[in-house]
């Protein structure tokens, strides 16, 4: 049987950037970093009851191979510059989630002077999820607000000089 002029049994036809985003959000590696209490409740998350791989994420514990971080916990001015070189070490595109009222704004220590007010201070946050400590299912609701963030995500936009040059300075 010749293999030319043979058509395959289906066709799929899509725009790149929606393919890309898509096996994007279906491969999301994220790092184990836990604080505090709230870490507690992200293991859970992980585990065979919430089970956060039939969304397609998998926990890594080294920076240079994760995509997202889930900061879980207290985030004090001791640990905020760590935080920030280990984000500086995750490859782009690199996601954050922010989880549980301690990470988001302090919570309930926001008065003592070794609390950060929050880990959007240190580094740039996509989904804050509430909470204290917040349930599995809202950290997988907070996974899916940023599959769903991720999949509006343009890659193959052609820029003008102008934005070129704004954006190298």
């Amino acid at each position: 049987m010749s293999l030319l002029n043979t058509m395959p049994e289906f066709t799929v036809t899509t725009k790149i950037d929606e393919m890309l985003n898509w096996t994007r959000k279906s491969s999301l590696w994220y790092m184990l970093f836990g604080l505090a209490c709230c870490a507690i409740e992200m293991m859970q998350t992980g585990g065979p009851r919430s089970d956060l791989d039939r969304f397609g994420a998998v926990p890594r514990a080294t920076p240079r191979q994760s995509d997202l971080m889930i900061v879980a916990g207290t985030l004090t001015l001791k640990m905020a510059l760590r935080t920030k070189v280990l984000y500086d070490q995750m490859p782009d595109p690199k996601y954050v989630i922010s989880m549980g009222s301690c990470s988001n704004c302090g919570g309930l220590f926001q008065l003592a002077y070794s609390v950060c007010d929050g880990v959007d201070k240190v580094i740039p946050v996509d989904v804050y999820v509430p909470g204290c400590p917040p349930r599995p299912e809202s950290l997988t609701e907070g996974l899916l607000k940023l599959q769903e963030k991720m999949m509006q995500e343009k890659w193959l936009v052609r820029r003008s000089g102008a934005e070129l040059a704004a954006a190298e300075a």
